[in-house]
């Protein structure tokens, strides 16, 4: 929508929010971008919700005008979900930020979606208690729920597909509608709470979570595995999976990310393919499950550098965390474009090392990490960004990636989502899939202002 057309439907949501509705230019420049490489766009107003009436009321607005509508949480995505389109409002929701109630009897929790993963981490410790699911940034659980996000826990704790018990999410027209609940199992109708986790604001805005949380493990224990190849790293974390070692975290680093991460955090870490294993449980079953994972390693030619210290533990997985800044820094000035697959188990190490050699090939820098233990991992590809050539060769490395995942019957992303990104390796993947998504969210945003181009692609 243009500027001089969207005038009525901001004068009116001035008139109803007062200060919430800020154009001040460092308001829209802070909120037209996110973590991609996908270009900045200004919105032409931010509305900073407080509470879950004001959304009401942004959306009924909105509607009443037709004034596409974008949600942003944290700004932390990978793939364009967050970032404005042209003529759009942007709806901040980071002022929602209230864990609302806390049962360590049910192990559960519900919070408005503004609550970042590290403030309802540190409420749920009050109580001995966590949330595992851990994309590796600080995201808001809105967020989370809205690109179905995972990360380094979910070989053990599962994702947010099965993390979230119930939402509160506002549709297009301002009309609340409560999903799912507290129960751990349901047989009552369709399944609206999995319809809305990763719809990426398409379908509607979630303004509350409840979400399952888990008692904090007696002990943990860490390692770093170091080993000969890529070939041999990967055969490792399929045999420990198929023996059924209960992994809390594994994750694979090609030389090129340990020798980033080793830069960037400080670390001293063989600069060689390698393992960052997690171990949760009692004292017994922590001990049993390092001596299984010893042998496993040590039989495909590793070495193993323990540690079950807090201060240990948490260093290798801030640094594993800051993955993505100590890419971009080994090449200082650069732009990042960052990208990930998942694919059976049984197809991981052919998937990654055809990658690899083809990253080697195409002449580009991209480290590669990976939640390996569910199939999924990720390139950083690090460009210069006056080389429309490399530019190009990377592009084409990433599409020949996501093809190769797949013909291996896997998926074009297991945890960034499709934004901007990936529409059409989405269309290829879903086939005719995505014509009854496009039915669905004709259904629920029969206008089309709900995020509008993100997920699906451009309407018609």
């Amino acid at each position: 929508m243009s500027a001089p057309a969207a005038r009525p439907a901001l004068q009116e949501l001035r008139e109803r929010l007062g200060d919430l509705l800020s154009t001040e230019p460092a308001a829209l420049d802070g909120h037209s971008r996110d973590e991609s490489h996908h270009p900045a766009c200004r919105p032409l107003a931010v509305v900073s919700a407080g509470s879950r009436d004001d959304v009401v009321t942004t959306l009924e607005v909105c509607q009443r005008h037709r004034l596409p509508l974008v949600p942003f949480g944290a700004g932390s995505g990978l793939e364009g979900g967050a970032i404005p389109v042209a003529g759009s409002l942007c709806l901040d929701l980071g002022g929602l930020d209230r864990v609302l109630r806390v049962s360590a009897e049910d192990l559960d929790a519900t919070v408005e979606a503004g609550v970042r993963l590290s403030q309802l981490n540190r409420r749920l410790g009050e109580e001995g208690l966590f949330f595992p699911v851990d994309p590796g940034s600080d995201p808001s659980l809105g967020g989370m729920v809205a690109t179905r996000a995972s990360g380094t826990n979910a070989v053990r704790y599962g994702t947010m597909r099965e993390d979230t018990l119930g939402l509160t999410v506002v549709l297009a027209g301002g009309e609340v509608v409560r999903t799912g609940g507290r129960a751990r199992k349901s047989a009552a109708g369709y399944d609206l709470t999995r319809l809305f986790v990763g719809s990426e604001g398409t379908l509607g805005v979630v303004t509350d979570v409840t979400l399952r949380v888990f008692g904090l493990p007696e002990r943990r224990a860490a390692a770093v595995c170091s080993l000969p190849d890529l070939h041999q790293a990967v055969s490792a974390v399929i045999e420990l999976i198929q023996l059924g070692v209960p992994l809390a975290r594994i994750e694979l680093l090609d030389e090129v990310m340990v020798d980033a991460i080793n830069r960037h955090s400080g670390l001293s870490l063989r600069v060689t393919p390698s393992l960052m294993l997690e171990f949760h449980g009692g004292p017994g079953s922590v001990a049993e499950q390092i001596e299984e994972a010893s042998r496993v390693v040590l039989g495909h030619g590793g070495e193993l550098d323990w540690t079950d210290t807090p201060e240990g533990g948490s260093r290798l997985w801030e640094a594993r965390h800051h993955a993505l800044y100590a890419a971009r820094a080994l090449r200082p000035g650069s732009v990042s474009l960052a990208t990930d697959v998942c694919v059976p188990i049984s197809r991981l190490g052919d998937c990654i090392e055809a990658t690899k050699a083809d990253i080697t090939a195409s002449r580009t820098l991209a480290p590669i990490v990976g939640h390996v233990g569910d199939g999924n991992f990720h390139l950083t590809f690090v460009l210069d960004p006056t080389d429309a050539d490399e530019r190009a060769r990377a592009e084409a490395v990433h599409e020949r990636m996501v093809e190769r995942a797949l013909e291996m019957g896997g998926t074009c992303t297991g945890e960034h989502g499709v934004g901007l990104g990936k529409i059409a390796a989405l269309r290829r993947e879903r086939a005719n899939g995505v014509d009854l998504m496009r039915q669905l969210k004709g259904v629920l945003d029969p206008l089309g202002i709900l995020n509008p181009g993100k997920v699906l692609g451009p309407a018609g």
